[in-house]
C-alpha cells in the first residue's frame, strides 16, 4: 500500500473510525443499538446515529429502521443526526431519509493521510497569536461561545459534550486554543480513537480577521504532532469545502462524502 492509495485508507477509516462511538462513555451518555446502528444520546445537543453498514438492509425494512429513530427523536424531544457516507448502501438511503423528514445539512469530505509528514513540521502562527492546550470550563465555554457566534446558532453544548469527553478519558482528547491577547481566535480539537492507528481532528472555526494568516495550518500542525507522540500514523477529518483544499496541499486526501442527515421533532 501507499500512502495515498484511496480504496485502502477507506476501508481503514471504516474499519477502524466506523461507526465512531466514543471509548470510554462519557458521563450522562448512552448508547442504544437499533439493528446495525447505533445511536449515541446525551452528548451534545443531537442525538448521532452512526454504523459502519446496514448489513444490506433495504425496502420496508430500512425505511421502518429510519421511522424509529424519528419515533426517538420526538419522544426525547432532541434532534437526531444520521451520519450518511457517499459510499453507504443502498443506493437510495438519502432519498429514503428525506421522505421520513431529514433534512440534509452541509456535506463534508472525509479526508485522510499520515501523520509523519506533518508531525515533523513546527506549527508557526502569526504575531500576537498563541497555541495553548485548554480543560477548564471557562476555556471550554469561550471555545463554545466562538463556535456559535461563527456558525450562527446554539452551540453552548458543545462546551458540556468536550468537558464530559475530558473527564471520561483526559488521553483520549486533546483540546488546543488559539488566542490573540485575550480573544479565541480558533480552537481545535484532536481525539486518539482506542484500538486505531488514527487521530481525528475536529474544530478548526477561524474568526474572519484572522483567516489567510496560518491559524488553521498551525492547528492541524500542533495536533499532528501530539498525535506523532501518541504512535498515530494516520490523519482523518471532516472537511469542508474552504478546509479541504489546504488539507489536501497537507497531504490529506478525500476517501468518501459524509452528510449530517438531521430530524428535528
Amino acid at each position: 500500500m501507499t500512502d495515498l492509495d484511496v480504496t485502502t485508507l477507506r476501508t481503514a477509516y471504516d474499519a477502524q473510525l466506523r461507526p465512531g462511538l466514543p471509548d470510554p462513555l462519557p458521563e450522562g451518555a448512552e448508547v442504544e443499538r437499533d439493528g446495525p446502528l447505533s445511536r449515541l444520546l446525551g452528548l451534545g445537543d443531537r442525538g448521532l446515529v452512526t454504523y459502519r453498514d446496514l448489513d444490506g438492509l433495504g425496502g420496508d425494512a430500512l425505511d421502518a429502521l429510519i421511522a424509529r429513530q424519528v419515533a426517538v427523536a420526538r419522544e426525547r424531544g432532541v434532534p437526531v443526526e444520521w451520519k450518511l457516507h457517499g459510499h453507504d448502501e443502498p443506493a437510495d438511503l438519502a432519498q429514503r431519509l428525506r421522505a421520513a423528514g431529514f433534512v440534509p445539512e452541509d456535506e463534508e469530505s472525509v479526508v485522510v493521510g499520515p501523520v509523519a509528514p506533518l508531525a515533523s513540521a513546527l506549527p508557526v502562527v502569526p504575531d500576537g497569536v498563541r497555541l495553548r492546550e485548554v480543560t477548564s470550563g471557562a476555556d471550554l465555554d469561550r471555545i463554545a461561545a466562538l463556535e456559535s457566534e461563527l456558525w450562527g446558532r446554539d452551540l453552548s453544548g458543545l462546551a458540556t459534550g468536550l468537558a464530559r469527553e475530558i473527564a471520561a478519558d483526559p488521553q483520549s482528547i486533546t483540546v488546543v486554543v488559539a488566542e490573540a491577547d485575550e480573544t479565541v481566535v480558533s480552537a481545535g480539537w484532536v481525539r486518539y480513537p482506542a484500538g486505531t492507528t488514527f487521530a481525528t481532528l475536529w474544530g478548526g472555526s477561524t474568526r474572519p480577521q484572522w483567516r489567510r494568516q496560518g491559524i488553521y495550518r498551525a492547528l492541524v500542525t500542533y495536533r499532528a504532532r501530539l498525535a506523532g507522540q501518541r504512535g498515530r500514523t494516520l490523519l482523518q477529518v471532516d472537511a469542508s469545502d474552504e478546509s479541504r483544499p489546504l488539507l489536501g496541499r497537507l497531504g490529506l486526501v478525500p476517501v468518501t462524502t459524509t452528510t449530517p442527515y438531521v430530524y428535528t421533532p
